[in-house]
Parts: C-alpha cells; structure tokens; sequence
C-alpha cells in the first residue's frame, strides 16, 4: 500500500460524530460505516459512511466525498443522496456486523472479540480498515481481561457466510481492476449475470464502468436498473458521459429518468444535451475546476490533489469572477498544475493567470478542438459562451474517444483479455 497521510480514526468511537458541508452547516451524524471485505485477509476498503439526516433517516456518503475527519467533526463535500441506505451483497457494515464479532489470533489462535476498528487513509485517497482493537479474555476469577490493538492482518475469522457467494466472490476478485479492465470482464460474462453484478457494485463504481462500456452493452445494462437506482448511477457520471447515455437510451426513457435524478445534476446533463455530439459543447464536462483570482495556490493545490478529480482535469485550474458554477462570470484564464507547484502557497492566483489561452465557443467541432489541444500541448481547453462565461472544459480524454474507431472499445477488450484471462476464468468457473 501507499505511504499514510492521515492519522488512525477508530470508528466505534467516531459513531455519533457530527457531519458538516464545507460551509459548516450540520448534515447528520455518523451512525456506521460501509466496508468490503477483500481476499487474503487483506485490510477491507471502507466505501462510505452511515449518515443519519433530519427525519431519522439514514443515507450512504461515499469515503470520496469526506474531506477530512477531525475531533468531533466530519466534513463532506457535494450533495446528500438522500436515498434510504441499504446495504448490498459484499459490503459489511463494521459497527452493525463486524464488532464485537468473536475472532482468533493468527499466531497462535487465542479467541478474542473484536472491540473497535482502527481506519486509515493513504495516498490514493482509499480508506482500508487497518487496526482491530481486541478484548481477550482471561480464564479464572481473578484474571482481568487484557485489550491490544493489533494489525488487521494478524487476526481472522471476520468472514461471513455472504462472502461465499458468486457475487461476493467474483467483487472480491476484480476489487483493484481499473474501471476500464472491470468493464471489459463484465461484458464476457451473459447479460443475466452482468446484471446482478451491476446491482451490487456502488453507484460511483457502476458509473465508472458505464463510462467504459461499448455503447449498446451500456444501454442494455442500464435499462435493466430500477429508475431510482439509474438516476443515481447517472448522477454520479461525468455529466457529459450521462448526457451521451441519455442520448442513447431513448427520449421517453430519457425523460423518466432525468426527472429522478437531483435537480442539479439533471440541470448540468439537460445542458449538454442541447448541443451536438462531436461539438465543444458535447463534449465538454460542466465540472472543472474553477476558482476566482483571490483563490491562493494553496487553495488550488489542495483541490487538484483530490483523488476523484481525473488527471486530465487537474492541470488546470480555471480562473473566473464570480459565481464559480458553471456558467460562471467572466472567464480570466488558467492556471497550470506545474506554475503551482512552482509558487509559495500563499501566492493569489491573479498573479498567475495565462491568459494567452482563448475559450472556444460550444459550436467549435471535433477538429478545432483537437487542432486547438495540440497546438498548445494542453490536456483540457475552455469552453465559453458569447458573453466569454465559462460553460465547461473539453478534456484530452473525450476528444481521443471522438476519436477513436466505433469498435476501439473491443480491442481494448481484446488486449486486456489476456492480461486478466486467468482472473476471469477463476471467476467463471465459480459463478
């Protein structure tokens, strides 16, 4: 695993622990937190936390969407899902399932129960459960109890029954897969199958893959969630992928399921949608990262080394007046990932605007998108309106998917095929 960055959070003890949005405004509480157990007895990936929301209602947030954890505070970023939690085949809630779960030492097998779990984050911005903390008990009258915190690794028996079965089995086994090789897996296996692994995945995963499947496939497959399910799912998409999805899936579909999503993400998606294809406009994600020119380098370093945000998007910071949500006030210029790492942090990011870069209208095509890309050796250009307010980014990555043959998608699929084919057949061979 990668270096540490954050200190240990013991999550008994971060239960009822008040939730913030960036603005300081209360959100709920902690009640659990949302894990997945891995392979080998390796620490599990903590996926969220349990949120009780006003009205006793308890909700999922996503480990991505917490900023930092703190004595007496949690702080997440984003909107609240406020679909009803419930948990899925493979995920484990840690308070709920695995404390004061009866577990044994690997070394030499003394029985212990588990009495809290110690999470860590590390660089990659992935939570893993680290730490159990165990109450051993003694025999005989007189003999006190003794407590240890000992490595995740150097204990056993967290296995449950559903970690037997095919679903939990064949997650467990594509866990560390980038969205692109999972989706290259799941598309080998029937239609059927593909659609129960697509209902337990977590809704940001299922929309990674989404965004990595031939188009026809993804089609099918989402047409196959429940309504409410698939608007979330679309929710969590870039909103230029979820508007070609949308495009795709039929206008009466369409409909339906943009009315289920949360108003904001459906207002960014109806956006996209108004444009053509392989124009600007299309292609453009609504979702950079924009700051005004009081902004410090600190400010913008501390955004751009968010792991959600895509490399692509990261080396540049766009720089406008005010409002900072696309379409925003005036576009300025932007700021490149390397002119921050080479200014004091308290330097404004006025200072150091290139405004040698020109915005392109959301009518430009394909070809003056990618002609103006490699002129000027940048991984993502502005995207402005006639009153030159920033309406969104064309990133490198879209364009080379414009680009690209119909079919690139299957000769990914060809050449990764061979990498994974052990992994798979294991897989098929179980399920």
């Amino acid at each position: 695993m990668s270096t540490q960055v954050t200190s240990r959070v013991f999550i008994a003890r971060l239960a009822g622990t008040a939730v913030f949005d960036p603005n300081g405004d209360p959100v709920g509480k902690v009640r659990d937190a949302v894990a997945s157990l891995r392979t080998n007895n390796q620490p599990p990936r903590i996926l969220g936390l349990v949120v009780e929301v006003p009205l006793r209602r308890r909700v999922f947030v996503p480990m991505t969407r917490v900023t930092s954890i703190e004595s007496g505070a949690v702080v997440i970023t984003g909107l609240v899902n406020l679909r009803r939690f419930e948990s899925r085949t493979g995920e484990h809630l840690v308070l709920g399932d695995l404390l004061d779960k009866s577990i044994s030492i690997v070394q030499d097998g003394a029985a212990v129960v588990a009495e809290d779990l110690g999470m860590e984050s590390y660089r990659t911005g992935d939570w893993f459960i680290t730490h159990v903390h165990v109450l051993m008990r003694r025999k005989g009258i007189r003999r006190k109890s003794i407590t240890s915190t000992l490595a995740w690794e150097d204990v056993q028996g967290f296995e449950t029954p559903e970690a037997d079965q095919s679903t939990s089995r064949f997650l467990a086994t594509m866990n560390n897969l980038r969205a692109a090789d999972l989706a290259a897996v799941i598309q080998d296996l029937t239609p059927h199958r593909r659609v129960e692994i697509a209902r337990e995945l977590d809704d940001e995963r299922l929309a990674d893959v989404l965004e990595e499947m031939d188009e026809v496939e993804r089609v099918a497959l989402l047409t196959e969630l429940e309504g409410e399910r698939a608007a979330d799912v679309l929710g969590e998409m870039d909103p230029d992928d979820a508007a070609d999805l949308l495009h795709e899936v039929g206008a009466e579909r369409a409909q339906q399921l943009i009315d289920l999503m949360e108003p904001e993400d459906a207002e960014d998606v109806l956006r996209l949608m108004n444009y053509e294809d392989y124009s600007a406009g299309g292609m453009m994600t609504t979702e950079p990262l924009i700051m005004s020119a009081d902004y410090t380098v600190a400010d913008a370093l501390a955004v751009v080394r968010r792991s959600d945000i895509s490399p692509a998007l990261a080396s540049q910071v766009f720089v406008t007046r005010q409002p900072l949500e696309t379409p925003t006030g005036r576009f300025i210029g932007m700021v490149h990932y390397q002119r921050l790492l080479r200014e004091p942090p308290a330097t404004l990011l006025g200072s150091l605007v290139d405004t040698d870069t020109q915005g392109l209208s959301p009518e430009a095509t394909l070809n003056e998108v990618s002609t103006y890309l490699a002129s000027y050796n940048l991984l993502s250009v502005p995207v402005v309106d006639g009153n030159q307010r920033l309406l969104g980014a064309v990133t490198v990555d879209d364009v080379l998917d414009h680009l690209l043959p119909d079919n690139w998608r299957l000769d990914h699929r060809d050449n990764t095929r061979t990498d994974l084919e052990s992994i798979t057949s294991e897989v098929k061979g179980k399920v």
